[in-house]
């Protein structure tokens, strides 16, 4: 990594940290995966600059259905029951490892936001009753727009709801098949793998794949693994409302975001019909007719308080034209130019003058569903990503939607499969590749690590030579926590119900000096200082936690309170502050109060982060 990119990375990086253990009777793997690293690399806003009170809204956005339990849950910025028809963000500002605090309502389906019809009277409601506010499918109007750079196709990013099984198992895991099982699928995002080339693709048009990006809890899931989560809660089984878990119904991530107050480009976005659910056996809200607008209509809401307008017409698109369509899904690259100008053939929103680029998928029981599409001809199935029709003169083949990118090629099942069980594609994103690319050589993280071009040594997914800087360690697995307070996946457990987490962000070159330690999950405003030894030893039992760190013992910073978030950084200028050379390894830990911690002993600890440097 060169200075330059270790300065970005030391300023903007979330500070997660992955690596594999072995527990009892699994591989547990903490696993973060490629793309999930950058989503906080290219915040713009690191975890140190975060503070809940300043969270308006965050780079990743999304909702959930009316079955969610979450519903009626305050959130966390200000307090306000959580609403169907709220667009939300996680609370610390970029998604983390949990246990994780309630999302925040980033932008309200209110007359503060997006201006829902009966929103006030929705504020409240329980889950599984349906309040006609159901906001289905987001964008901000600033997706990628596919083909946009020629060596630079994209990537999708996609959520399923919970009635998702899959088809082909994509070869790397976790997938919706890992964690389908444990009901744990529902309220994850994920990428289609970076297999993308230049569509439409028909089924068998690129290789099938997709993994996890992002996770519903951000916690261990029943197939064992670990990835930063929005706030959510987990598991959703399969069954009518209210559901055991949420669902995550939109999502949209645009490193763009981040400002205080409404969008300047406003918000796309579209709300649910009275389309049956087969799966369920249950209608959706109608929120379309509350509305006075149709389920397939793309919505925006360009200031706050609304009423939102009708931005695509579901005819323009190419649905409710012999029945009701719900438009489930959304991905927008908007123009610049005023009103909507539908794409007329895959890839014409690219260039000086081009289109809109509006790409979609349509819920389960919708009219659609079945139809010859415009493109290829194939009945069309909710698992598709759909586009505008493709007009006859241009060799269309129907008046229906055109599939851009057939269910089967993002690892679900359709209803083209003899048998099958179609999955329903609940939510949609388009990333450049360049967000997927850490190293910047062009090819999708994911890829590099298949095919050799990268290793991937820590197994978190991400290219090694793109990773924080250190080893983290001295995990507070079972038998070796002081009095039974075990954290499989950080320090031991102390009062705040999880351990200390102990990461690293910028590099290990002394000569960019821009190492960063950052500790969090510690109790708010207790006195705490980083600390190191020049070899490992134990883990050996110290107050109600371990200490890894052993030789020469080293403050590394003078004792502080932590903030209001529990947390604690020191660095850059470790180096030369302290006297650290090139040929120097040393075993990082934060020590802190803990009054009221499990064991009685008064103070704790992090977790360790060995760290070797270089020139």
């Amino acid at each position: 990594m060169t200075p330059a990119k270790a300065r970005v990375w030391a300023r903007e990086n979330v500070f997660a940290q992955a690596r594999t253990q072995s527990l009892s009777h699994h591989r547990f793997v903490m696993l973060l995966p490629n793309n999930s690293k950058r989503f906080g690399r290219l915040a713009g806003q690191a975890l140190l600059a975060t503070s809940i009170a300043s969270v308006s809204y965050a780079q990743s956005s999304f909702s959930i259905d009316w079955h969610s339990p979450t519903l009626a849950t305050p959130d966390t910025c200000s307090g306000t029951p959580i609403t169907e028809g709220d667009i939300l963000s996680p609370a610390a500002g970029v998604p983390a490892f949990g246990p994780l605090a309630a999302p925040c309502i980033a932008i309200s389906g209110g007359v503060t936001g997006l201006g829902l019809f009966n929103h006030s009277g929705c504020v409240g409601h329980p889950a599984g009753s349906p309040c006609r506010i159901d906001v289905d499918a987001l964008s901000y109007g600033r997706d990628y727009a596919l083909g946009s750079v020629a060596a630079a196709p994209g990537d999708f990013l996609f959520s399923t709801d919970e009635f998702a099984i899959a088809g082909v198992a994509p070869i790397y895991a976790p997938s919706i098949n890992t964690e389908a099982i444990a009901g744990d699928s529902a309220t994850d995002v994920w990428s289609n793998g970076g297999f993308m080339g230049f569509g439409p693709f028909a089924p068998g048009a690129m290789p099938v794949g997709h993994k996890a990006v992002l996770d519903g809890d951000g916690t261990l899931s029943g197939s064992g693994f670990v990835y930063p989560g929005l706030g959510m809660l987990e598991p959703t089984f399969p069954g009518p409302p209210p559901n055991t878990g949420d669902n995550l119904d939109a999502y949209d991530y645009d490193p763009s975001m981040g400002m205080v107050g409404f969008p300047a480009t406003g918000v796309y976005f579209s709300v649910e019909g009275f389309v049956l659910d087969v799966f369920s056996g249950v209608a959706g809200s109608a929120a379309d007719l509350a509305n006075g607008v149709n389920a397939g209509d793309v919505l925006i809401s360009v200031a706050p308080g609304g009423p939102p307008a009708v931005y695509a017409p579901a005819l323009a698109l190419g649905l409710s034209i012999d029945g009701l369509d719900d438009l489930d899904a959304l991905a927008v690259a908007e123009n610049g130019i005023p009103g909507f100008q539908a794409s007329q053939s895959p890839y014409d929103w690219v260039g000086p003058g081009g289109r809109d680029m509006v790409l979609f998928s349509v819920k389960r029981g919708s009219a659609v569903i079945g139809r010859p599409d415009s493109i290829f001809g194939l009945p069309i199935s909710e698992g598709d990503i759909l586009t505008t029709p493709l007009p006859f003169g241009m060799g269309g083949v129907s008046i229906w939607p055109g599939i851009f990118c057939a269910a089967e090629n993002l690892g679900l099942n359709s209803l083209r499969v003899p048998g099958g069980f179609p999955d329903d594609l609940n939510a949609l994103d388009t990333v450049s590749l360049s967000q997927m690319d850490c190293n910047g050589n062009g090819i999708d993280d994911f890829i590099d690590i298949l095919n050799g071009s990268s290793a991937d040594m820590d197994f978190d997914g991400v290219p090694d030579e793109c990773g924080p800087p250190g080893t983290p360690g001295c995990f507070c697995a079972a038998g070796s926590a002081p009095c039974g307070n075990t954290f499989p996946t950080a320090g031991c457990r102390n009062s705040t119900g999880v351990g200390a987490l102990l990461a690293g962000a910028g590099s290990n070159s002394v000569g960019a000096d821009d190492l960063v330690l950052l500790a969090s999950n510690m109790p708010a405003g207790v006195p705490a200082v980083f600390f190191g030894g020049t070899f490992p030893v134990g883990p050996l039992p110290f107050g109600d936690g371990l200490r890894c760190a052993g030789g020469n013992i080293v403050r590394f910073s003078t004792p502080a309170p932590t903030s209001a978030l529990g947390e604690l950084t020191a660095g850059p200028g470790l180096a030369a502050g302290y006297g650290i050379t090139a040929v120097d390894t040393w075993i990082f830990q934060c020590w802190f109060r803990d009054p009221i911690g499990p064991c009685g002993n008064g103070f704790n600890t992090s977790n360790s982060l060995s760290v070797s440097f270089a020139p």
